[in-house]
């Protein structure tokens, strides 16, 4: 017993002096956590934008240094080590930057660690997370983290929690995973991940919660998985995943939540494991189109409807038939299915009014992407319903006319895109409508609403609503002031992209509760002050959002506008605004993010040291007058993200404090200026590869390499002159540059030979600059190139043969340079995805190589003055790409602008692009530029070379060739007959060559061609008249000896017999008259005829007398009809007034110098005929 005593007494004893030197240590100022924990909090905190202040306690002042009592924050009261670090927001007020986990290395005692929903702009989770060994709870969900999953998460072997769900996270999932044997909470769910799942996670037996759903995984779902016997939440939905289901009876048995998604083999034995799930409430089949053709599934499924709370067979294939039987008997009657999902399959109305039979409790039905067409009287009314959508239907007309009533219930209500028309608002005058008091949401976006009609029926309908939905539809009129005074519920209203005209509604500010306005892209006009002014703005304490872009509102606007003091994003870009905007206009938006003034005529004017009272987010004052000095005040915005800041008169160089803004930055706009002066080479870490756009300036000097780090550089019209350093040096890596343009600056001397350090590169633009030199053999190295523009340099030598490793190039401009030697046969070999190939303006020479015609996908041809010779090749047939009459936009851009997972794991972080394809052409005679040419022009051009030969027939198949041009060559024969098959033809130049025969009729047909020039060839006969062949002018034809028509004050010959069947057919209504006439000159015709030549051949004498009478004629006439010239004649015309006979023939064959020569030959032929005429006389009478 003593000693017993004694060990109690030891250790009360131990106890207090601990707490007397606690104690001691707390009031010496001691911290209570560990000093290098702390310093590495406060590290962690400098790699943080903290708008908010949400670390704000987080100092290092004397009286603030127990880290342990900072926010989000615990310790262990024993050792003072780190635990705990949640900083996750619980709001919009999150947390930026480039967040540095590495910095936490020292918080080697951490167990949890939550980051989740913050912006940290897809930082990389670095390797060293392996080293916090001790984490059971890791949460860096919903953040914004880019990057690969690192492998090392497989070292956290303590760890039962880990969500990385809701990021940007891509590659595939590390098998180490498998590692983590406590795991019982997985998520990696919502990112771009690929590859398959790895077999590794069927070793987490603890796992209760698995979900890898809304990914791009593919493959085979792993057998394993079916091991994990504690999984009650499995998702795989809204993946790529396809072969069998590789679950058998007793796997997942305690499984409550399945959601599957893919190209599955459905089989029978799948069904029979689905049936033995006991457990199963919420059921999700996704992409499973064969469930309709199995009638075991559709069995298994029906016999789990009266256990589910939750159903969804998306995309399922499923019909009306097939719904009857998920649901055939009462049996299957549901109390509890409260959420049912069945869109984009094939079910009708039918399927509508029959669910309304079996389930009195459901609260949530989404039938969109069907073929639904409600009738008016038939609506189901289901008593517990609150959300409907039944979006992308085809609803009929008359669903909203008369009363209507889905439910007392109802909240939400989906119509978006069901062609709803005015039509479908009308109510009778005769008819009461029942209004919905329940309704809090309606949809009514991407219809064909027209009439402002429509607000007066939303306010007989429902006063309630919270949010109302109207965009993008064809509302026109003005907004009826009706409409402010009874929808007094309203919170958010979107009404852009219509029609609406008049003034700005000023009872918009008198509606007390709403929040955001959307009325971009209308035709609302008026002062901006009326609108701010007239309004009471009983909601200013809560309107945050305010959308008035792309209308035609003027005026200044007022310092008033300040009364909006809760404003966090405002819009008034592409307006007729002016005046001046200062600091007085914007010192009480303190919460304000975006900032969008573009496209007006305002001048922004704010003090040197203005600091503004918000943090923008967002920032765009383009064409605005900001300069001439560059605003320093965007000093003080430490959050910027996009910045638009082109067009707005700079004339200065640019601080360096600036450029270490592009740190954070997604998007950066300063063209159209004139900032001058070099850009100093900072080492800056561009974390978001922003694109930077600064053309049309004048920066000078080299290029800093730090702007590498883009993802697009835009960077022309400059005067940029050394390329070298900037590509070549030792710090020129470039792993995620996807566009580099530097045209039209003054970059000389050769091409660097050192492309490797942009392998990454899709477009690539050096046109206009001054290089010389050979094309170098690295530039084959660029294998992801897209666009490669060298045009109007000096280059010279042939291209080199490592280009043909470039496969993916789809526009190649090499114009206007000294480059020679053949047209390579690998163009048409290797390049097989080519839309555009220009060559034109070089000394290339020999034939055009048949391997050409391997481009099926070429629009753009131009081999114009490269020294061509030889015949154009029949297989341009091949251009099947040309063959359509129409370019397929959707396809074309998808071909180009591949912008996809891959494209924003490897390049760029923003849904933004700004790159477009840019050409020169000639066009009509013009050289003109176009932009997007891809998508508008089909067009060869092979003019001012020596070709020779016909045009090929087979021209005629390239039925949506827009501009075709020969001219200036040696080709010959006749124009291809069908030429009009080429109906989209508005230019066609095949002037000054050697086309003979006549211009085919088809020509005429072309009803779009706008210039056509045929002149200077050897054409004949008439030109082709009708439709608008009169439109061109002689220009078009001159220069064809034997052409004749209209337009060259020449007629033809076979005018006058054209004419006649034309004037017929003017007097149609005398045809009986006119029927008449003509038989009787017929008849007249053939018995004068015959009257006078039957008897010269039946009698002798009359022969004889006839023949005596043309002979004097002609004696007669070559006496005293012809004049002479120059003591001659000429005898061209003494043929063209004889008719052919005895005479005249002779006289082709004999040369006669004078007229006496004639005299004397026409009497010896008189002589001739008279002793003709008397030996026939003799032998008469014999």
């Amino acid at each position: 017993m003593d000693g017993y005593s004694l060990t109690i007494f030891y250790a009360l004893l131990l106890l207090l002096l601990h707490s007397s030197g606690l104690e001691a240590s707390l009031k010496s100022g001691e911290p209570k956590c560990r000093e290098r924990e702390r310093e590495a909090l406060l590290n962690f905190k400098q790699s943080l934008l903290d708008s908010h202040d949400l670390l704000s306690t987080w100092t290092d002042h004397h009286n603030n240094t127990d880290c342990c009592k900072w926010k989000g924050i615990q310790c262990n009261n024993v050792t003072g080590h780190i635990q705990l670090l949640d900083l996750r927001c619980p709001d919009t007020r999150y947390l930026r930057g480039d967040i540095n986990l590495t910095s936490l290395i020292h918080l080697q005692n951490i167990q949890h660690l939550d980051l989740s929903n913050n912006y940290f702009s897809w930082a990389h989770i670095p390797q060293i997370i392996g080293s916090f060994t001790n984490l059971t709870y890791l949460n860096l969900s919903s953040s914004v983290f880019g990057g690969t999953i690192p492998s090392q998460l497989g070292y956290l072997s303590q760890l039962r929690y880990l969500d990385l769900g809701i990021n940007d996270l891509f590659g595939s999932i590390p098998f180490q995973i498998g590692n983590l044997r406590h795991l019982q909470y997985l998520d990696l769910g919502h990112n771009p991940l690929s590859g398959e799942i790895p077999f590794q996670i069927g070793n987490l037996k603890q796992l209760w919660y698995l979900n890898l759903g809304g990914t791009t995984l593919y493959g085979e779902i792993p057998f394993q998985i079916g091991n994990l016997q504690q999984l009650q939440y499995l998702n795989l939905g809204s993946n790529t995943l396809y072969g069998a289901i590789p679950f058998r009876i007793g796997n997942l048995p305690l499984l409550h939540t399945l959601r599957l998604g893919g190209n599955f083999n459905i089989r029978a034995k799948d069904a029979e494991w689905l049936s033995n799930l006991y457990s199963l409430t919420n059921l999700e089949l996704s992409s499973l189109h064969n469930i309709g053709s199995s009638p075991l599934w559709l069995q298994t499924i029906s016999d789990h409807i009266p256990n589910l709370r939750e159903l969804r067979l998306v995309d399922c294939s499923l019909s009306d038939i097939h719904i009857k039987s998920l649901f055939y008997s009462h049996y299957n009657f549901s109390n509890s299915l409260t959420f049912l999902d069945l869109s984009s399959n094939m079910l009708t109305s039918s399927t509508f009014q029959f669910l309304f039979n079996f389930s009195l409790n459901l609260q949530e039905l989404r039938l969109s992407d069907n073929k639904i067409a409600l009738s008016a009287p038939l609506y189901p009314n289901f008593p517990s319903l609150k959300i409907l959508d039944l979006s992308y239907n085809n609803l009929p007309s008359s669903i909203f006319q008369g009363n209507f009533n889905f439910g007392s219930k109802l909240e939400e209500l989906h119509l978006q895109n069901c062609s709803l028309i005015d039509r479908s608002f009308l109510v009778s005058s005769a008819t009461t409508m029942n209004s919905s008091s329940s309704l809090l949401y309606l949809d009514l976006s991407s219809n064909l609403l027209k009439s402002s009609a429509m607000f007066y029926w939303l306010f007989n309908f429902t006063t309630n609503l919270h949010s109302l939905y109207l965009s993008d539809n064809l509302l026109e009129g003005p907004i009826p002031d009706e409409f402010g005074k009874v929808m007094n519920s309203l919170e958010d209203l979107h009404l852009s992209d219509n029609k609406l005209q008049g003034k700005i509604p000023s009872f918009f500010g008198n509606m007390c509760t709403l929040q955001s306005l959307y009325l971009s892209n209308n035709k609302l006009k008026g002062e901006i002050s009326d609108f701010i002014q007239n309004s009471s703005w009983c909601n200013r304490h809560i309107f945050h959002t305010l959308h008035l872009s792309y209308n035609r509102i003027t005026g200044v606007l007022p310092k008033s506008i300040g009364l909006l003091s809760e404003l966090e994003f405002l819009f008034l870009t592409g307006n007729s605004l002016e005046g001046d905007v200062t600091e007085l206009h914007l010192t009480n938006f303190s919460k304000l993010k975006t900032l969008h003034l573009s496209q007006n005529s305002l001048s922004l004017k704010f003090v040197s040291n203005w600091v503004p009272p918000f943090q923008l987010i967002n920032l765009k004052l383009a064409s605005c007058k900001l300069g001439p000095s560059f605003p320093s005040w965007l000093h003080t915005q430490s959050s910027l993200l996009w910045l638009d800041i082109s067009d707005n008169g700079l004339n200065d160089s640019v601080p360096e404090w600036f450029w270490n803004k592009l740190q954070y930055m997604v998007k950066l706009n300063m063209s159209h200026n004139k900032l001058a002066g070099a850009i100093p080479n900072i080492p800056s870490k561009l974390i978001l590869r922003p694109i930077i756009i600064l053309n049309s300036n004048q920066f000078e000097n080299r290029l800093p390499t730090f702007l590498l780090q883009a993802s697009e550089l835009f960077l022309s019209e400059n005067m940029f002159s050394d390329l070298f350093s900037f590509l070549c040096g030792e710090q020129s890596t470039a792993a995620n540059l996807a566009t580099l343009d530097l045209s039209s600056n003054q970059i000389k001397g050769q091409l660097p030979d050192c492309w490797n350090s942009v392998d990454s590169l899709l477009f690539l633009d050096l046109s206009n600059n001054k290089l010389s030199g050979k094309i170098p053999m690295s530039m084959g190295s660029l294998v992801k190139l897209e666009a490669l523009v060298l045009r109007n340099n000096s280059l010279t030598g042939q291209l080199p043969s490592t280009l043909k490793n470039c496969r993916n190039l789809i526009m190649l401009d090499v114009g206007e340079n000294m480059l020679s030697g053949p047209i390579p046969s690998w163009i048409g070999e290797s390049m097989q995805q080519m839309i555009i190939l220009i060559m034109r303006g070089n000394h290339f020479s020999a034939n055009l190589p048949i391997q050409l015609c391997y481009l099926r996908s070429i629009q753009l041809l131009d081999l114009s003055r490269i020294k061509l010779s030889n015949k154009i090749p029949t297989c341009l047939k091949n251009f099947t790409a040309m063959s359509g009459k129409s370019v397929n936009t959707t396809e074309t851009k998808t071909r180009i602008y591949w912008y996809n997972t891959t494209y924003y794991g490897n390049y760029s972080f923003v849904y933004d692009r700004y790159y477009t394809l840019y050409i020169t052409w000639m066009w009509k005679r013009v050289e003109q530029g176009f932009r997007n040419p891809e998508l508008i022009l089909m067009s060869i051009d092979l003019s001012c070379n020596n070709l020779t030969g016909e045009i090929p027939k087979e021209v005629q198949y390239l039925l949506g060739l827009v501009s075709l041009n020969l001219s200036r060559n040696n080709l010959s024969g006749e124009l291809p007959t069908e030429i009009g098959n080429l109906s989209s033809l508005e230019s066609l130049d095949l002037s000054r060559n050697h086309f003979s025969g006549r211009i085919p009729l088809s020509l005429s047909q072309i009803d779009s061609l706008g210039k056509l020039d045929l002149s200077h060839n050897s054409l004949s006969g008439g030109i082709p008249t009708g439709r608008h062949m009169e439109t061109f002018d002689a220009s078009s034809f001159e220069e064809n000896v034997d052409l004749c028509g209209k337009q060259l004050n020449k007629s033809c010959p076979e005018d006058e017999t054209t004419v006649k069947p034309q004037e017929a057919a003017v007097y149609g209504e005398d045809s009986v008259f006119f029927e008449a006439l003509y038989m009787s000159l017929g008849i007249g015709y053939f018995v004068g005829f015959w009257g006078f030549l039957g008897p010269i051949l039946i009698w002798q004498a009359w022969r004889i007398a006839y023949l005596r009478l043309l002979n004097r004629l002609t004696a007669r006439l070559a006496r005293g009809a012809l004049t002479p010239t120059n003591g001659g004649f000429r005898k061209d015309h003494v043929l063209f007034e004889l008719k052919p006979n005895l005479f005249s023939n002779s006289l082709c064959k004999k040369l006669l110098a004078s007229m006496d020569d004639l005299r004397v030959w026409a009497s010896s032929y008189i002589q001739i005929e008279e002793m003709g005429e008397y030996q026939d006389g003799v032998r008469a009478e014999l």
